[in-house]
């Protein structure tokens, strides 16, 4: 079993599904997490009721951009302001070629922006490079040296 888990943020349940199906396939017994949207993100991250050895066990959170309540880019802008969790690998993982959401995306910190493909066998398969790369070949700060307290712990609970 990997000892990091994965945070899917995706509000698609066929998308999830085949992520959550493909991610299973790529990690060694990886926990993964899946969140519906912008603000479920937040919360679990932030919120009044988050873990913070939850957050801590996280090894990279797969995000797409066009979420419901609050979208992809503005839960990236909020993980890289808070100490807690700007250390954290954030790879947006969305069907949207827009020049301009690619740009916003590396400028607010992205770690890394990869284009969904239709084909079933090729989701799968870049899945599985992203579980590799970031639960295997990544290597993450020590938890004793990330913050555990937010500073703005429960300000984006709505």
């Amino acid at each position: 079993m990997d000892e990091y888990s994965i945070l899917v943020v995706e509000d698609n349940p066929d998308d999830q599904v085949l992520t959550v199906r493909a991610l299973k396939q790529a990690s060694n017994g990886s926990e993964i997490i899946v969140l519906e949207d912008g603000q479920q993100a937040i919360d679990f991250l932030f919120g009044p009721n988050s873990d913070p050895d939850a957050v801590l066990r996280l090894g990279v959170v797969l995000m797409d951009i066009k979420l419901p309540r609050v979208n992809g880019l503005e839960v990236l802008r909020t993980i890289r302001a808070e100490p807690t969790t700007n250390w954290l690998p954030v790879v947006m993982v969305t069907s949207s070629d827009e020049p301009g959401e690619q740009i916003e995306a590396y400028r607010l910190g992205a770690n890394s922006y990869v284009r969904k493909p239709v084909d079933f066998s090729e989701f799968t398969n870049h899945m599985r490079i992203l579980a590799s790369y970031w639960l295997q070949v990544n290597r993450l700060p020590p938890p004793e040296l990330v913050p555990k307290t937010p500073q703005t712990k429960g300000i984006f609970s709505g």
